[in-house]
């Protein structure tokens, strides 16, 4: 994860809790795997097919106007996040964030996707209450790489802390109890699906 950190993919831990899950698949040789990692890379921006791979949560793709997007992934679009129970007010019952960055990166030796989201306000609200169950301090990075025959599929959260500053006392007190879940780690069998799904045939 070294080489990682140095791009800046993934943002230094400083607060709260963090989390990192990480599937690998070997092809029979690097061109195999040059070709596999095209689909692989579709897979990830593929946002609204998530919950095929995840199975927990249903994850929606909404443009900059809360508008739903039939397409792949861009930078500035939303996620629109049903997880299991109640939602928050906040989010007119769903969780939010904003995909801040998606870039490739490519040299003799790897070639790079990744795509870092981050908690937000719903785009239709006119506040800036976060509608997500994590302060906006948190992050989540997802990776695809391809190293040789390798092809890795990645998640990175990071500084993760329950959002108990927004939205209402009901919200809070939603978002304290999810958060809560998340930091004992009950948020990683849903990472480890939709990675493993990346990655499948």
């Amino acid at each position: 994860m070294e080489k990682q950190r140095d791009l800046g993919i993934i943002p230094v831990q400083c607060i709260g809790s963090q989390m990192d899950v990480v599937e690998k698949r070997i092809f029979k040789d690097e061109a195999v795997a040059r070709v596999k990692f095209g689909g692989i890379k579709e897979r990830l921006l593929d946002v609204n097919n998530w919950g095929k791979y995840a199975g927990i949560s249903a994850f929606r793709l909404m443009d900059t106007h809360g508008i739903r997007a039939e397409r792949l992934a861009i930078k500035t679009d939303f996620i629109r996040i049903d997880i299991p129970g109640p939602g928050t007010h906040a989010g007119m019952g769903y969780d939010w964030v904003l995909i801040e960055d998606i870039e490739e990166i490519e040299s003799e030796q790897e070639r790079i996707l990744y795509m870092r989201v981050r908690p937000c306000p719903h785009p239709l609200s006119g506040t800036h209450e976060t509608a997500h169950f994590l302060k906006q301090d948190a992050t989540s990075t997802f990776i695809v790489r391809q190293l040789g025959s390798y092809i890795y599929a990645e998640e990175h959260g990071r500084n993760e802390m329950p959002n108990i500053a927004d939205g209402s006392f009901y919200d809070k007190g939603r978002n304290f109890v999810v958060g809560m879940a998340a930091k004992f780690g009950l948020s990683y069998p849903q990472w480890k699906s939709l990675v493993k799904g990346l990655l499948a045939d």
